[in-house]
């Protein structure tokens, strides 16, 4: 046998290792803190589980020098979903160069060993689509898709366009994630005829979009505004209300929806802080693990594990994240609590309505209201799990910490 097929053999059976979340939590660890394990991602086709899966969705750099490695080695620290950056995160002078190396990692990531994270690449314009497709080798089969910045009724025509163009060419799917951010969307006289035209252009093209990302720091430039690290972004009520409004249009549970990602955290470095911190002692005394919340206070994790907490809340599923840091917090916030999974499966094995109590003998379900709601929560618990009674996310999140 040759060098070179023992090699391609190689990569077939490492590629056979499938991208699933937590693969770096092992054995004892693994079967400690789950009652059910996460599903594979890699070579799943269902869109609305992919859109899920992203979770903590890693932006980098397409200028970065090693990005190839660095892509490689926040794949086995966790990452699943990380977007390759052509736009803000490149100066106008390095667009060129910063396309090539695009490729050119794509390329590089294909001939890999290991599995990589659903990849994207973020690009200036509908016509980069194009270009980046027809120079791509063997790296179109690691490309999931790619991000449009600034997508609104004006733009979205030709970006999905060129994304139709781009699956042609490379005979395989790819998605596009648009990101709302416009002032069109911003501005209150102008939101709702925008987002009704996007709707309806989306709609049109639903198999071909993963999900809808919010572009908060976008939202906040149009008024001069940067949210403090002791704020969310939902005390931020200009930006806050537009949300509201982007979920209202675009995130609905009749079939209609999509999956929307919640916006970025800035910040990730020790600072003065004006409020007190936001996480409450007694899960982390539960846990014996002052000295961890301590750590998340100091790195400003308590701002994004609230922010993260109210994106559920309103409706919103994972996270764009700008530094390593985060992604833990985001996925062990998305891994489904062994309550919410005995719920879910009460609601949605009730063949009428009615109310009943929960398992936890704490709340009720009502069994028709509850129903979209489970039937997305057994969609979260395939790709990320469910916890062990008694497993907080405390648990979950000191054990991704320090792995």
């Amino acid at each position: 046998m040759t060098a070179g097929i023992a090699v391609k053999q190689e990569v077939s059976l490492r590629k056979r290792i499938l991208l699933r979340h937590f693969r770096q939590l092992e054995g004892p660890d693994a079967r400690t803190l789950f009652h059910r394990q996460p599903e594979p991602i890699g070579g799943q086709t269902d869109r609305e589980l992919l859109a899920i899966a992203l979770g903590a969705t890693l932006y980098a750099p397409a200028t970065r020098a090693d990005l190839t490695a660095t892509i490689t080695k926040r794949a086995a620290r966790g990452v699943c979903s990380m977007v390759i950056d052509l736009e803000d995160a490149v100066a106008d002078h390095e667009v060129e160069s910063a396309k090539a190396q695009a490729v050119r990692t794509l390329d590089e990531l294909a001939a890999g060993l290991d599995p990589n994270p659903m990849l994207f690449v973020r690009v200036r314009d509908a016509d980069t689509i194009i270009e980046l497709a027809e120079q791509l080798g063997p790296g179109a089969d690691v490309l999931t898709g790619f991000v449009f910045p600034k997508f609104d009724s004006a733009s979205g025509s030709k970006y999905l366009a060129a994304l139709e163009h781009a699956r042609a060419l490379l005979d395989r799917p790819l998605y596009g994630m648009p990101v709302l951010e416009s002032a069109a969307l911003v501005h209150r006289q102008t939101r709702d005829a925008e987002l009704t035209e996007i709707a309806a252009l989306l709609a049109e093209h639903r198999d071909q979009v993963l999900a809808v990302r919010v572009g908060a720091t976008d939202m906040c430039s149009t008024f001069g505004i940067r949210r403090d690290r002791d704020l969310t972004i939902y005390d931020v009520r200009v930006v806050a209300d537009v949300i509201a409004d982007i979920v209202n249009y675009l995130g609905r549970a009749d079939g209609t929806g999509f999956v929307i990602t919640g916006p970025v955290w800035e910040y990730f470095a020790d600072h003065e802080r004006m409020f007190r911190p936001l996480l409450r002692t007694a899960p982390f005394e539960e846990s014996d693990a002052v000295p961890f919340r301590r750590y998340l206070v100091s790195r400003d994790l308590d701002g994004l594990l609230r922010e993260i907490t109210l994106d559920r809340a309103n409706g919103i599923q994972g996270k764009t994240v700008i530094h390593p840091s985060h992604v833990a917090a985001v996925h062990a916030l998305s891994v489904v609590t062994h309550e919410e999974y005995a719920d879910a499966l009460d609601i949605l094995q009730a063949d009428v309505g009615g109310v009943a109590a929960s398992e936890y003998r704490n709340k009720m379900n009502e069994m028709r209201p509850h129903r979209s709601w489970a039937r997305q929560t057994l969609l979260r618990a395939r790709v990320f799990g469910v916890a062990n009674k008694g497993v907080s996310f405390v648990d979950l999140l000191s054990a991704l910490v320090t792995v």
